[in-house]
């Protein structure tokens, strides 16, 4: 199915207290390990969005066939970076995969998975009953509503008279935002130990 792609890696990762973009995986920064999984859906394009320690996220990606998208305003949300997706993607009228640089239990099954389904729809992950999230697969209808977006609000407010599909990936929930949960990462063998 002919889509496009979106790595959203601008966060500041304020809570880590280091970017999480740039933890190893198996001696691969998480960014660059992230944007190989997407280039495996054959993505028409691939978007990375930088933005918090841009120059070190951006030189671990080189060499990759990638578009990079610098979001200026990175610091007020990820709506400002799903703008800037947008914007890059204006006037295409494929499906867009999007994912983050802090779910260390991603796979290229929970791609294809997003993948396999009605390109009418959008699709979103679901980690547990009250809790869905990225990666997703939206509509370019949806993505050009981006604009109406604000902060950290993602799309939910959007699909209300749309919803998603939901595809089971309770895996996923578990992220990098905090040193406690990169330890538990490090624990489990998904990150490598930091130097």
């Amino acid at each position: 199915m002919s889509h496009n792609a979106v790595l959203l890696a601008a966060g500041g990762s304020r809570r880590l207290g280091q970017p999480k973009q740039l933890l190893m995986r198996q001696g691969i920064p998480l960014v660059r390990h992230v944007a190989d999984l997407m280039l495996q859906t054959q993505s028409d394009r691939l978007i990375i969005v930088t933005g918090g320690n841009a120059e070190a996220v951006e030189a671990a990606l080189i060499g990759l066939p990638v578009e990079i998208c610098r979001n200026p305003d990175w610091k007020t949300g990820l709506a400002s970076s799903l703008q800037s997706a947008a914007k890059s993607l204006k006037g295409s009228p494929d499906a867009v995969l999007i994912a983050g640089t802090d779910q260390p239990r991603l796979t290229l099954m929970h791609l294809m998975q997003l993948l396999e389904h009605s390109v009418e729809r959008n699709i979103v992950s679901q980690y547990r009953p009250d809790a869905q999230g990225i990666p997703v697969r939206l509509t370019a209808e949806t993505l050009a509503k981006a604009s109406e977006l604000q902060g950290d609000k993602g799309f939910r407010d959007l699909w209300k008279d749309n919803p998603p599909l939901k595809i089971q990936a309770p895996e996923l929930l578990e992220d990098l935002d905090t040193p406690e949960q990169l330890a538990e990462a490090v624990k489990a063998g998904w990150i490598d130990q930091p130097t």
